[in-house]
């Protein structure tokens, strides 16, 4: 498996994955989400791959002091097999080389698979509150 940024032609192939692994919202416009985060000067989005196959994504990006991952996916088939483990490991990487002593992410609460599978890679619960409104 090879991890690296997505390349412009897997564009769709990346919005296709995240709607197969059910991270996508209807309020959330998921090629608007990784357009910003491709071309943003504090973020990027990494891709595993399998040859020329999309099996795992990734997005990170930093505000200077903490680094936030987002659209973390595992083709569902290939869910167990350690794709998750090093998108997270390439994310940690990538804010280690910036600087960014913090990484962290949201899990909805009721996602108990993945909050098991974080805190297997050594993540915590944050004592905080996440508030938002939205701006469009």
């Amino acid at each position: 498996m090879q991890i690296s940024p997505v390349r412009p032609d897997e564009r769709e192939a990346v919005v296709a994955l995240w709607n197969d692994t059910g991270l996508t919202r209807p309020w959330n416009d998921p090629h608007a989400d990784l357009e910003r985060a491709l071309h943003g000067p504090n973020s990027t989005v990494f891709a595993a791959r399998e040859g020329d196959r999309l099996v795992g994504t990734a997005m990170v990006g930093h505000d200077g002091h903490r680094a936030w991952v987002y659209y973390v996916a595992a083709a569902p088939e290939r869910r167990g097999q350690g794709i998750g483990q090093a998108l997270m490991a390439a994310a940690e990487g990538w804010a280690r080389e910036r600087d960014i002593p913090k990484l962290q992410f949201m899990v909805r609460d009721d996602n108990q698979d993945v909050l098991d599978f974080y805190a297997h890679l050594g993540y915590e619960r944050q004592s905080v509150v996440v508030l938002g409104r939205r701006l469009d």
